[in-house]
C-alpha cells in the first residue's frame, strides 16, 4: 500500500505576505488560490521538482504562526541555492558540511523554518 506525502500545512498571519515570499523569493509554483467562504482560504503552493506541497492561508490549520519548524527540501547544489536565495533577499545561514550531506538553513516572515540539504554524492558500489 503506498502512501505519499502530498500536501504540509505552514501557518502563516499574513497569507499574501507568506504567498509572495515563498513564490517570488523562495521560487515555489503558485498552485492555488481560493477563497471558498469566509473562512477558509486556501493557497497550495509546491516546491520546483517536488511531488509535496505546502499549503498557507485562513482555516487550513490550527497550528500557531511561525510553529513549524525543520521543513527540508533537497536539492543537487545547495551553495547554488543558497546564491540565487540571496539574491531574491532571503536570509540564509552559510552552507554547513556534515557527513550526511550539506545545509543551509531560512525562515518565513513568521519564522516557519526550513532547511535546504544537498546530498552527499556516493561512492563505489553499494
Amino acid at each position: 500500500m503506498d502512501m505519499k506525502l502530498e500536501l504540509v500545512p505552514v501557518p502563516v498571519t499574513d497569507v499574501d505576505r507568506a504567498k509572495a515570499f515563498y513564490v517570488d523569493q523562495v521560487g515555489f509554483h503558485a498552485d492555488h488560490d481560493a477563497q471558498v467562504n469566509d473562512d477558509l482560504r486556501f493557497v497550495q503552493l509546491t516546491p520546483p521538482g517536488s511531488a509535496c506541497s505546502i499549503v498557507i492561508g485562513t482555516g487550513v490549520t490550527h497550528m500557531a504562526p511561525g510553529s513549524q519548524k525543520g521543513l527540508q527540501v533537497v536539492v543537487e547544489d545547495v551553495e547554488a541555492v543558497r546564491q540565487a536565495l540571496t539574491l531574491r533577499g532571503v536570509e540564509t545561514s552559510a552552507v554547513e558540511v556534515r557527513p550526511w550531506g550539506s545545509f543551509i538553513y531560512f525562515s518565513d516572515p513568521d519564522g516557519n523554518t526550513w532547511s535546504v540539504q544537498q546530498v552527499p554524492r556516493r561512492t563505489g558500489a553499494s
